[in-house]
């Protein structure tokens, strides 16, 4: 019969992290910032503003996002 692939097994990647975190070619994990969907008009133009930025995750969460995305 069919022989099976001897070693580990693939490692499934977060579903909810993949569409909340992209992994850039260095390595720094970037996300979308909070707060940009609706409701801005109580919101200051700064804040509303500052929110159009992606941001970059500090290492420490960073490492979190890696571990849900193994092959990112």
């Amino acid at each position: 019969m069919g022989s099976k692939a001897k070693g580990k097994v693939k490692l499934k990647s977060n579903r909810g992290a993949a569409k909340r975190f992209k992994v850039t070619g260095t390595g720094k994990v970037r996300f979308r910032r909070a707060n940009r969907n609706h409701i801005k008009t109580k919101q200051s133009t700064k804040k509303v503003r500052h929110a159009r930025a992606n941001g970059v995750m500090c290492d420490s969460d960073a490492k979190l996002v890696h571990r849900m995305l193994p092959y990112d």
